[in-house]
């Protein structure tokens, strides 16, 4: 009851400063109308609730999983069968994230059919399948992670340079939503689990992230193929923005019924994997078995609450706010609001819990999660601001920003301990998780479409720098820590 509680009163503190924007910014400058208002606060409720259940279900049920999978692959020690695992782990689990298919299915909508959200999917989770398996022999193999991700980026610019401008945001969203509630905790449970029983054990602590990274490459990969291979230059788009008459229980029915089969769908795989994994593998007592069960239960009534809360509640009230604000004559608030929004949100995310705490847990203490949680809050907060000035900029395109940016990253990982390169490229990722690919998507697309003004281009590419600006702030945290820690020896030795 204690974990329970505290739990519930971390993600109250993270929930309630997005809340208490949004209806500010309704009281005052942009009115959503009273049902949407309605809905939005219930959502805030279902959030709060669901999230705290899931974050229980994920350290008693999913990364206990994770880590006994990644354990006995590193046993095993056998390349065929990481080759085959990683495959086919990353695909199951993309294929099934929630975010993902709502991405999908958004992206299918805005472009108004000319892209197919199975497509998509399926070539989303073949790349970040792939990318799972290089990650784990990299890990088991001890090769550099900076050397590969510089492969993986230059391979990505390669694609880029022959997919349509459009294509290029949207696989970088779809890299964001790949790593998603359910996606992030078991990717890392599994890295941790690979590397703690490799065979050199002095670098476990380095390895255990960077595998989260490298599944969002995947997905860019996936996407950019699917743009080459469809060829098409003909994409255009519109937004329909949420209407405000639906209701307010109206909307909270409607999208129950396929989130409840989405979420399903999404921990069965893991479920059965784990239960397949334990019949034929070391047999847990059936006590640690039931609990790892109830863990699952856990999971899945959180994940259904949350979710339900975003979609119903937060992702409507997002898009309608953004399109106000847009047509304000106030482009100082924008800037202000877009920043505070990204800057809040992040803390709400489901997988930026379970990233801080095994950042704390992997290195005793010695990086401070409340340190990482401001340094990715600070991170989202300026890629909200780039957005806005991406949007309102003519000629601006994302990879304007996106290229300098990467290629900044990469530079970083020359000064910045590598602890720190792979605890930035997940930290990109987890960063990027429901809140992000529904809410301020949502608030992002809402200012791009402003009295139906915008084009394709600028209705994604916020997932995409949300991605990119934490990696930077976690490796310039890397170099703090550094100097710190040189000082503290100098002055020891003094």
């Amino acid at each position: 009851m204690r974990n329970i509680l505290t739990k519930l009163r971390e993600v109250f503190f993270a929930v309630f400063p997005i809340t208490l924007i949004v209806l500010v910014m309704n009281w005052t400058l942009a009115p959503i109308g009273s049902d949407l208002t309605i809905r939005f606060v219930i959502g805030s409720g279902l959030i709060i609730i669901g999230l705290t259940l899931f974050l229980i279900g994920i350290e008693i049920g999913i990364t206990p999983v994770g880590q006994f999978i990644g354990g006995k692959l590193a046993k095993a020690n056998k390349l065929w069968l990481i080759i085959i695992a990683g495959i086919a782990l990353g695909f199951i689990i993309s294929i099934a994230e929630p975010n993902l298919v709502i991405l999908a299915n958004q992206i299918e909508v805005v472009t108004e059919g000319g892209i197919n959200s199975r497509l998509i999917i399926i070539f989303v989770a073949v790349g970040v399948g792939i990318l799972v398996m290089i990650g784990l022999i990299r890990i088991l193999y001890d090769f550099p992670l900076y050397i590969l991700l510089i492969i993986v980026y230059g391979l990505i610019l390669l694609l880029a340079i022959f997919s349509q401008v459009p294509m290029i945001a949207i696989a970088f969203d779809a890299s964001g939503a790949t790593t998603g509630a359910l996606t992030v905790p078991f990717i890392l449970a599994l890295a941790t689990g690979i590397s703690v029983l490799k065979k050199h054990g002095k670098s476990a602590e380095k390895d255990s992230f960077g595998l989260v990274g490298l599944a969002t490459c995947g997905a860019v990969i996936g996407v950019l193929a699917l743009s080459i291979i469809q060829g098409r230059e003909d994409l255009t788009g519109s937004l329909p923005i949420a209407t405000v008459d639906q209701g307010i229980l109206g909307p909270f029915w409607t999208v129950i019924p396929g989130i409840v089969k989405n979420s399903t769908l999404s921990l069965l795989p893991i479920a059965l994997i784990f239960i397949f994994v334990n019949i034929i593998g070391v047999k847990l007592s059936p006590r640690a078995t039931g609990k790892i069960l109830k863990g699952f239960v856990y999971a899945l009534v959180g994940l259904i609450l949350f979710l339900t809360g975003v979609n119903a509640g937060f992702m409507d009230a997002g898009m309608a706010l953004g399109a106000k604000i847009a047509n304000l004559d106030l482009e100082l608030w924008i800037y202000l609001i877009s920043f505070l929004l990204g800057l809040f949100t992040v803390l709400a995310e489901p997988a930026v819990y379970v990233l801080t705490h095994q950042i704390e847990d992997v290195t005793a203490g010695y990086i401070r999660r409340k340190t990482v949680l401001f340094a990715l809050a600070i991170g989202v907060g300026l890629a909200g601001v780039l957005n806005v000035f991406r949007i309102f900029t003519p000629g601006l395109q994302l990879w304007h920003i996106a290229l300098p940016g990467y290629l900044i990253a990469i530079i970083l990982m020359f000064f910045t301990p590598k602890l720190f390169v792979g605890i930035g490229f997940d930290a990109g990722g987890v960063a990027t998780g429901p809140m992000s690919a529904t809410f301020i998507l949502a608030f992002s697309q809402g200012i791009a479409f402003r009295d139906n003004t915008g084009n394709l281009a600028d209705a994604f590419g916020m997932i995409a720098l949300i991605a990119l600006t934490p990696v930077i702030a976690i490796e310039v945290l890397g170099i703090i820590y550094r100097i710190k820690t040189k000082k503290e020896v100098t002055n020891h030795e003094q």
